[in-house]
Parts: C-alpha cells; structure tokens; sequence
C-alpha cells in the first residue's frame, strides 16, 4: 500500500445531525480497512461576540458544549456499531471551540482524509454548519471526503476516479487504487474531454495515451485490482456523475490541467459535490 496510510488517523467533522453519523459510519469502515485511528471532531463556534465570561453568554455555551458531548458520545458509539465486524479502530472524540471548517482544514494537514456530510438537521444549523462541507472542500491542504447521505460502506461497486495528468490527480489515482485494493473492487479510471475549437489538441487519441500512461505507471502498486479505463468525450463532471452512479466511492484530484480546472471549488466542484449520489473524495496535495 502507499506510505503515510496508517499512521494519519481518519477525521470526521461530527454536528447533531444525521447527515453526521452517515460520515461517521463510512469513516468508520474506511479507518477500519486501513486501520487507522479515528477521530471524532465536534467543532463549537462563538455564538455572539461577546465575552465568555458574562454569565448569559457562558450558560448558553455551556449548554453548547453540553450538546456536542453527546453529539460526540452518540457518534462514537454508531462509529463501534458499524465496524462491529471487523478489528474496531482507536476511536477518539475531540470538542472544539472554534469556527468548524478552520478546524477541519487545519486538521487535513495531518490526516488522511477529513470526512464530512452535506448538511445539518435544521435551518439553524445549516447556517452554522451547513457550509462546512463546501467550506473544508475549498480550504483544506488534503484528502476531503464528503458523504452525501446513507450509503453502503462496503460493496461490490466499483471505485471511481477522474484523472487529466495533474500532479493532483496522480495522488487521486494513487488514493483511489488504494481504495479499491482494500475494498475488493474494480477500479474505473476516467479521462473526460471537451473539443474546445479546430485547434485543440486534446483529442481522443491524446486522452488515450495519457490514460494509458498514468495507469501504466500506477497501477502496478495495486497488481490485485482489475483496472477499466474510460476515455469520454464530453463535460467532465456529467460524465465523472454518470459512470459514478455505480459506484460505492468518486476520487477527484482538487486541481486539473483540462479536465478538472479550478477544483478548489469550481463549477466542477460544485456539481460533483451537489450531484454525487456516492461519497466523493476530493484530494489536493498538502502543503
């Protein structure tokens, strides 16, 4: 397997919502596999600029924090459940007191992925927190790994991964190799173009070679996985939807030379994290 794997532990953004614990039973299963530690993170923020200490102030933010603890407590406990199974991973919770996507964008410099869900429970919280998911994706140096909703941690679907010969989507590649490994899975590996004019030179053949190249080049570290690539013409994020709605997991790196520009986000993005029906991983190289 690729370096750095085990020792970095799993991260999960954790909130009072379903959206949450969905996150928490896929990390759950994914740190499992790897056995990596997992870590639970419950960010509070500031509720009013004011000073803590005046007692209104504090007895709301206690009651803050209060919530979190159980918040965290529950997560844990659905995180044990879904790998009962299998070797439990070391599992730890954490209460913060700051902005969450601060947090959790800090908190990607060390992990292997931090994993979040889409959105909170209510209004409220969306506003607090439903953001968070956009918010990590775009500031985050690593793995962000977002969970749309409940989804099987383990099947028989393929893994999934957008490649265009981008330093990003090299370590994408390598991520997603890695997941299909440890999942029993196929691999599809997607190279997407667009004809742009009579001048462009990206053409069929040209994604061929590149695709043929890169998974040359990779692929070997993972000698088990079956590996199908896919040259597409056409919007990249329309064809990355469409081949992933099969799929049990979406890798994208965060920045592209053609394929997948301005990933950080981007329109393409922005769609693939609205529109994927599976957990997609969007990976920018740390720092």
């Amino acid at each position: 397997m690729f370096a750095n794997s085990l020792d970095r532990p799993i991260v999960v953004g954790v909130d009072a919502s379903e959206s949450a614990l969905h996150a928490v039973r896929w990390a759950a299963v994914d740190a499992a596999l790897r056995g990596a530690p997992l870590h639970l993170v419950f960010a509070v923020p500031a509720v009013v600029d004011a000073p803590l200490d005046e007692s209104p102030v504090r007895l709301l933010h206690d009651r803050l924090r209060d919530t979190a603890q159980a918040a965290l407590d529950s997560a844990a406990q659905a995180a044990r459940k879904a790998v009962a199974d299998r070797q439990i991973p070391d599992i730890r919770t954490f209460l913060v007191d700051a902005p969450a996507v601060t947090v959790l964008s800090d908190l990607a410099e060390t992990a292997y992925f931090v994993v979040v869900g889409v959105r909170g429970m209510s209004a409220y919280h969306r506003s607090l927190l439903g953001s968070v998911s956009t918010g990590v994706a775009r500031h985050a140096h690593g793995p962000v790994v977002v969970v749309p909703g409940e989804t099987a941690a383990l099947s028989d679907r393929p893994v999934v991964v957008g490649v265009d010969g981008s330093t990003h989507s090299v370590r994408a590649l390598e991520i997603a190799l890695d997941e299909a490994s440890r999942r029993g899975v196929p691999l599809i590996a997607v190279q997407a173009w667009e004809l742009s004019g009579a001048s462009d030179t990206h053409s069929h053949d040209d994604a061929v070679r590149l695709l043929t190249a890169m998974l040359d080049r990779y692929a070997a570290a993972c000698p088990g996985v079956e590996v199908k690539p896919l040259v597409a013409e056409g919007r990249p994020a329309r064809i990355l939807l469409d081949t992933a709605s099969g799929a049990q997991l979406l890798v994208i790196g965060s920045h592209g030379t053609r394929g997948y520009p301005g990933m950080s986000l981007g329109s393409t993005g922005h769609a693939l994290v609205n529109g994927s029906e599976c957990p997609i991983a969007l990976v920018r190289l740390r720092n």
